[in-house]
């Protein structure tokens, strides 16, 4: 098997501290977390910025803080959301912040329900995205929320909006998605196109069983606070770090050797 990549999603977007009071927020704190994860065994960092009182900002000033700081401390591969859940303004804030010339960003090729909520990403929208994301270097992550999803993806690489091999990013259970178990993440994992590469995640309590079926299946895996603020039942993570420590020793128990980035680069075929 390829060596596990192993991404670490620290903060997110709809994470609170009073979901747990762990959560870095301030640039400083991303970055250090980002810094602690990658000693851990984490090769790429995903990535959200966040004002002083917790919500969620697309300045750019402020990615390139973040994205600075991290560069300081280690060579983790970035990778930044372009998120549309509940956001407001102009499109463009969704990509101007990848001026900060992260190596890769995420791509959602479609749109979703959540809760009270509606991620939306016009199909208009979705190819001046991968544009922005081709103009600035930035390999896409294709998250995929709904098995349509790929479908979507597939149609835009054919078009030549995106770039093969094509890395996608399966997210499950979140609400208004795909349910979490291991028949649709076979599935999943049997539908898209040859030669891709694939990483999982999942929310909330199937968080770590998703993780551990990606290590045996032979993919990659996505784990930290933006998806899960629990480290086990009625216990509050400590930290991002913790989690992605607990994933590398299972890894290393089930004979999956833990990808450095320079490792992840040349499994993603990043430069």
């Amino acid at each position: 098997m390829e060596k596990l990549i192993i991404t670490a999603a620290v903060t997110g977007g709809v994470t609170s501290r009073k979901d747990n009071p762990n959560l870095p927020i301030t640039p400083d704190e991303i970055a250090q977390e980002v810094y602690d994860c990658w000693n851990a065994g984490a090769s790429i960092a995903h990535i959200h910025a966040r004002e002083n009182d917790g919500s969620p900002s697309q300045r750019v000033e402020l990615y390139q803080e973040i994205v600075s700081k991290i560069r300081e401390r280690c060579d983790i591969i970035i990778n930044l959301t372009t998120t549309g859940w509940g956001q407001s303004g102009k499109e463009e804030d969704r990509w101007n912040h990848l001026v900060s010339k992260p190596e890769m960003s995420t791509f959602t090729p479609g749109s979703m329900n959540r809760k009270d909520s509606v991620m939306i990403n016009h199909p208009t929208f979705v190819r001046k995205l991968a544009e922005k994301t081709n103009e600035n270097g930035v390999k896409p992550e294709i998250e995929i929320f709904d098995f349509g999803m790929i479908d979507q993806a597939v149609k835009l690489a054919k078009q030549g909006f995106l770039k093969a091999p094509l890395h996608f990013q399966f997210v499950l259970g979140v609400p208004g998605g795909i349910p979490a178990n291991s028949k649709n993440f076979l599935h999943l994992t049997e539908s898209i196109p040859q030669g891709s590469t694939w990483s999982i995640a999942a929310v909330g309590k199937d968080q770590l069983p998703m993780n551990l079926l990606g290590i045996i299946l032979g993919g990659h895996i996505r784990t930290g606070l933006e998806d899960n603020v629990y480290y086990k039942y009625r216990e509050l993570a400590k930290s991002n770090a913790q989690l992605v420590q607990r994933l590398a020793a299972y890894a290393s128990e089930l004979n999956r050797e833990i990808a450095t980035p320079t490792d992840a680069r040349k499994i993603l075929g990043l430069k």
